[in-house]
């Protein structure tokens, strides 16, 4: 199953230097039954975008986190490790090809957990925000907990970003893209 997993550019960092991708709790987004069903139309690319989305939008989580001082996506930080340095706030998602996964309609109804990390191998592209986004998703990160929570104004901040699509990268241009930030 396609499966797509937020991330942060440290994570991609990590993801880079160690050829696996460690997920923050074993969360993902894909396209679900659940999610088939809750749209009267759409293919399997649409529906998809749609599970990528919401992963987007949890990587606005993900790096408000990391802009709290709360390293993300491993349990063991090295000192003098190259995240270490302020990245440009960048949306990212993985997306990956798992065997298994577990559907989690109780938290949402694209959302799906896998176990462990995920080989290099098994990761299909990586989708990053492009500069031109950074303004819109700092404003977004500034208030996801408010928006969460229905503020209206905070709510549409979060909604901007989503005018900006990801670009896509084979994993091969993983590097280079890094070495470009």
């Amino acid at each position: 199953m396609r499966v797509y997993l937020p991330a942060t550019l440290a994570m991609l960092m990590r993801l880079n230097e160690t050829g696996r991708f460690d997920s923050v709790g074993g969360t993902a987004f894909a396209l679900t039954p659940a999610l088939r069903e809750s749209y009267s139309s759409g293919d399997d690319e649409e529906l998809g975008e749609v599970a990528l989305r919401e992963a987007a939008r949890a990587s606005l989580r993900l790096i408000a986190a990391e802009a709290d001082g709360v390293p993300v996506g491993t349990s063991d930080p090295v000192e003098g490790d190259p995240v270490a340095a302020p990245l440009p706030p960048r949306r990212v998602v993985v997306a990956a090809d798992i065997d298994e996964v577990a559907l989690r309609p109780d938290l949402d109804v694209a959302v799906v957990r896998i176990t462990g990390a995920v080989a290099l191998e098994s990761i299909a592209s990586v989708h990053v925000d492009v500069a031109d986004a950074e303004s819109a998703v700092t404003a977004a990160v500034d208030v996801i907990d408010e928006a969460d929570l229905g503020d209206e104004d905070a709510e549409l901040a979060v909604g901007d970003v989503d005018d900006f699509d990801l670009a896509w990268y084979a994993t091969q241009e993983l590097p280079f893209l890094l070495e470009l930030l």
